[in-house]
C-alpha cells in the first residue's frame, strides 16, 4: 500500500492530520475528519475512560510511571487532535477544571499547575489547547519565567540544586509557552524572549548531542515513542520546531539526518521502545513494526523542512 493511503487507513486522529499537514485537503473536509476523534477510535475510548469526578485512571498525574493519569490522558487527548469545541471533549474538561486537583500541592486545582517544570509545562499546553488560561496558567507563567537557568533551558531538579539545563524539561516549558504565547491576544515580550533562549539551548546542542564534547547526551533521545509522556527526543523536537514555524535553522541538520536515517526501504518509519509503565491501550504499534504515528510526524517534518509547504499546528 501507498505510504500516504496506508496513512489514510487509520484512526481519525491520523487520517485527520494527515490530510492537513501533508495532502493540504480543503478545511472543511479537515474538521469534519477531526470531528470523528471523539467519536470514533482511540479518542471516543480515552473520553469514556474518565470517572464522574474528572480523573482518569484516579489519580491526576499517575506514579511510578502510571501513565493512566488525568494529565497523560489530556495530553494523548491532544496529540491525537481531538477538537477543544467538541461538546463532549467541553463536558470532559470542564470535569477536569471543577474537580481534580494535586493532591500533594494543597489541593491546587489541575489547570493550576503544581512546582515542577515539566508537569507546569504540560499543564500550560493543556491550559492553551482546551481553553482554560486564567488565573492558574498566569501563576505558571510567571513560574516558568522565573524558573529559567542561565544556559537558556529548564530543570525538573532546579529546586534540588541543579544548575544545568534538562533537554526533557526544556521541551515540555517550550511546548507550553507555544501554546500560551499562540492563545492569548497579547502576550508579554518575555515569553518569546524565553522562547528564543528555550530553543537556542537545543539548537547549540544540534538537539541531541553535549555542548561540551559533542557526544550524544542519551542514546533514548534518538529513540521515537509515541506518545512521548515527558521525555524528549529528536522527533518529538524537530515537530516543535516545525509546529513554531519559520525557515528550519541550519543547526537542526543532524538531527534531521537521524530522521532520514531511520526510515525503511518501504517509505515508513518503525515504532521506537515504549516507555515502561501502565496505560489504559496503546496508540502505536510493537518496537520495530511500521508506526504510522512517527512516519506521519517525520514526513511532516520533512515536508517543512523541505519547503514544500508552511507548516501547521501539531494538532490543533
Amino acid at each position: 500500500m501507498d505510504v500516504t493511503d496506508w496513512l489514510l487507513d487509520a484512526d481519525p486522529s491520523i487520517r485527520w492530520q494527515a490530510m492537513r499537514d501533508l495532502l493540504d485537503e480543503p478545511a472543511d473536509r479537515v474538521a469534519a475528519e477531526r470531528a470523528r476523534v471523539a467519536r470514533d477510535g482511540w479518542g471516543r475510548a480515552l473520553l469514556d475512560l474518565q470517572d464522574e469526578r474528572g480523573y482518569w485512571g484516579g489519580d491526576e498525574y499517575g506514579e511510578d510511571g502510571d501513565r493512566r493519569g488525568t494529565h497523560w490522558v489530556l495530553f494523548n487527548l491532544l496529540r491525537l487532535g481531538a477538537s477543544p469545541d467538541d461538546r463532549e471533549v467541553r463536558s470532559a474538561i470542564e470535569r477536569v477544571r471543577d474537580g481534580v486537583v494535586w493532591k500533594y500541592h494543597d489541593g491546587l486545582p489541575y489547570f493550576h499547575g503544581e512546582v515542577e517544570e515539566c508537569v507546569n509545562g504540560g499543564v500550560l499546553a493543556l491550559a492553551a489547547y482546551f481553553g482554560e488560561l486564567g488565573a492558574g496558567s498566569d501563576r505558571i507563567v510567571a513560574r516558568l519565567l522565573d524558573e529559567q537557568l542561565d544556559d537558556g533551558g529548564w530543570n525538573c531538579d532546579r529546586a534540588e540544586g541543579s544548575v544545568r539545563s534538562s533537554f526533557d524539561s526544556t521541551i515540555c516549558v517550550l511546548e507550553g509557552l507555544l501554546g500560551y504565547q499562540r492563545a492569548v491576544t497579547d502576550p508579554p515580550a518575555a515569553i518569546a524572549e524565553a522562547r528564543r533562549r528555550g530553543e537556542e539551548y537545543l539548537l547549540e546542542r544540534s538537539l541531541f548531542r553535549r555542548r561540551s564534547t559533542g557526544e550524544v547526551v542519551k542514546q533514548r533521545y534518538l529513540n521515537f515513542a509515541f506518545p512521548p509522556y515527558w521525555t524528549y527526543d529528536v522527533l518529538r523536537a524537530l515537530d516543535y520546531f516545525r509546529d513554531a514555524g519559520g525557515r528550519p535553522d541550519a543547526r537542526l541538520g543532524e538531527a534531521i539526518d537521524v530522521v532520514r536515517a531511520q526510515r525503511r526501504d518501504d517509505g515508513r518509519w518503525p515504532a521506537g521502545r515504549p516507555w515502561r509503565g501502565e496505560v489504559f491501550f496503546a496508540l502505536d504499534v510493537p518496537e520495530g513494526e511500521p508506526s504510522r504515528w512517527n512516519t506521519l510526524r517525520a514526513l511532516r517534518v520533512l515536508r517543512w523542512v523541505e519547503g514544500d509547504a508552511s507548516p501547521g499546528a501539531a494538532a490543533g
